[in-house]
């Protein structure tokens, strides 16, 4: 067990650290803003007039992602059935609804995906400061945990990672159930695991998991996007371990 500090917030007697990974450790803006209007305009070219409301419900406007919008924060099949919903209310009917929006961001995924997200400056130097300092590390994502696995590996992560977590068919953010599950994986007790994310979803889920506690981080600033958060930080290396 270890003491966490961040800013004057001590976390005392922790064993493990859920990380979020979009927007979190990795920088994923511009794939994720790619993702919605390349999606946005595969379902446009079959439903004319859908793109512009579609954009809007992912959280796109124009060049600009809002980070707690549903292309940021949602699982993929949340953001299936969001768009799903767009779709029917053009008098499809929901299960053709339903495909052509998994069918859009599947073929959106596959030609965005070719080029993997960078990792946030300072990401894998604190993975590996935590890492020796003996705590138990993981990914907790709303993405799928195929997508979990493959940023895994594209940033040669697996050394310092005991759990890699997304969202499949299971619970998704803000469900408690998901962080209990990842805290029953890792073999550690919520209460001596700490939660870093970027969404009022990582805060919520945490804190009604009781856990250790709920570090939220904004790159751009926006403390907001982390309400509930017992300590806001812009950098990861602002987690720092204090021998106890």
């Amino acid at each position: 067990m270890v003491t966490i500090k961040c800013k004057n917030i001590a976390f005392s007697h922790i064993e493990a650290i859920l990380f979020d990974k979009n927007g979190t450790l990795e920088d994923s803006e511009s794939y994720l803003i790619t993702l919605a209007q390349k999606a946005t305009r595969i379902i446009d070219a079959q439903i004319p007039g859908i793109g512009e409301p579609l954009l809007m419900a992912f959280g796109i406007n124009g060049d600009f992602l809002d980070p707690a919008g549903l292309i940021s924060v949602a699982s993929r099949k949340e953001t299936e059935v969001a768009a799903a919903a767009y779709i029917a209310e053009t008098g499809r009917g929901w299960f053709e609804s339903l495909k052509i929006a998994r069918q859009a961001l599947e073929e959106a995924d596959q030609y965005v995906s070719k080029t993997p997200s960078p990792l946030f400056v300072g990401s894998l130097e604190v993975l590996q400061s935590l890492s020796v300092a003996g705590l138990k590390l993981g990914i907790l994502s709303a993405a799928t945990t195929e997508d979990v696995e493959k940023f895994v590996i594209n940033h040669q992560l697996s050394d310092y990672l005991q759990l890699e977590k997304g969202v499949d068919e299971g619970p998704s953010k803000p469900d408690p159930a998901l962080f209990l599950e990842a805290c029953q994986a890792l073999g550690v007790a919520p209460g001596a695991t700490l939660m870093v994310g970027d969404s009022v979803g990582d805060m919520q889920m945490a804190r009604d998991a009781k856990a250790a506690g709920c570090i939220g981080i904004t790159w751009i600033g926006r403390a907001d996007n982390v309400k509930g958060a017992d300590v806001v930080i812009n950098q990861l290396d602002e987690i720092q371990v204090i021998d106890d």
